[in-house]
């Protein structure tokens, strides 16, 4: 890819970043609902999401748009046997909201970016360090 040609630019923002992601859906709204996994990869660029990746249905592909400003994704997945509409809102938690199998099916999800091995030793280093902040006392002795 030519480093001029912005038309092709990942996007830039913290909320949108493109690589791996996981989540689940469920048939139910609420805490107690069982949760299907899923795993795939999204690329985030000019408004526009792409992917794919696989659950317990199958292998689908992603198509889709999304909004940096009003914090909103709209994805349509698509199996070899049926499509399914997810419309989202997006936060540091990533993105989460209904899907929906015209005419009558609905839902509930939840994605968001998966953690690589790296990234996680990193928030583990983070959080030890954290404590150990904590710890240190306020005043040094004489």
């Amino acid at each position: 890819m030519d480093p001029l040609d912005l038309n092709n630019a990942s996007e830039t923002h913290p909320l949108f970043p493109s690589g791996e992601w996981e989540g689940f859906y469920t048939y139910a709204q609420g805490p107690g609902a069982e949760q299907f996994k899923m795993h795939f990869s999204l690329n985030f660029a000019n408004k526009e999401v792409s992917g794919g990746g696989s659950d317990n249905i199958g292998p689908f592909v992603w198509k889709g748009i999304y909004d940096t400003e009003g914090l909103w994704c709209k994805m349509t997945k698509y199996y070899a046997t049926h499509t399914v509409f997810y419309d989202g809102n997006v936060d540091e938690n990533g993105i989460w909201g209904t899907w929906e199998i015209t005419p009558s099916m609905t839902g509930g999800f939840h994605l968001w970016p998966k953690k690589n091995e790296e990234t996680a030793q990193v928030e583990a280093v983070d959080s030890l360090v954290l404590e150990n902040i904590v710890r240190v006392p306020s005043s040094v002795p004489n």
